[in-house]
């Protein structure tokens, strides 16, 4: 906006934003059918890539077309977790990840659910999400898409396999990193907000 004030997220549900957050949901169960049915990875990874640039432009369109909602808010990362938890269970199941890295992320969004209880004591259902969170979020998405591509032979998959585990262990420390700068924000929350009295 041209005077820089920044409207509060409104209750709109048919939104520019909001039409391409509900297509990238769409997208999770093609990407789990093109992954595990006919495996089809080149359409997968398509799939991927047009993922990544709606999340980059539902924000950005929120932003200009001041289109911020709050169902967008809830949207957004909803599709994040759905993306990286079927990438994940998908490349677990055709044996591209191991089962410990299929089991540490979901582990750390469980653990984020049940501190969501101890918000609502204090009137939040959710904190902001932290820079560390964005760029986790980022470094996951990158690679898997990467560890896919490097499932077959020849120097491009071995350069990809490579460049994908970096992106997958830096990923998965900062994914924890995030999640425990949040579960230290909820305490101080705790301790320093009073509790609001249930309805």
């Amino acid at each position: 906006m041209a005077d820089g004030h920044v409207t509060a997220p409104s209750d709109r549900v048919l939104t520019v934003p909001n039409l391409l957050s509900v297509l990238r949901l769409l997208g999770v169960p093609l990407f789990l059918y093109l992954v595990l049915g006919p495996e089809y990875d080149v359409l997968a990874l398509i799939v991927l890539m047009v993922a990544g640039i709606t999340d980059y432009l539902d924000g950005l369109l929120a932003r200009t077309l001041n289109q911020a909602s709050k169902l967008g808010q809830l949207l957004d990362p909803v599709a994040d977790r759905l993306y990286i938890l079927s990438v994940v269970v998908a490349l677990a199941l055709r044996d591209i990840i191991p089962l410990w890295l299929a089991v540490l992320l979901p582990l750390r969004d469980v653990y984020l659910f049940a501190l969501v209880p101890f918000l609502r004591t204090r009137g939040y259902s959710a904190l902001p999400v932290h820079f560390l969170g964005k760029a986790a979020t980022a470094s996951l998405l990158y690679a898997f898409p990467l560890l896919l591509l490097g499932d077959d032979a020849g120097t491009l998959a071995d350069l990809a396999n490579v460049f994908g585990w970096a992106f997958a262990i830096w990923g998965t420390g900062l994914y924890w990193w995030a999640g425990l700068l949040y579960g230290w924000q909820v305490r101080k929350l705790l301790v320093e907000t009073p509790r609001v009295a249930q309805s």
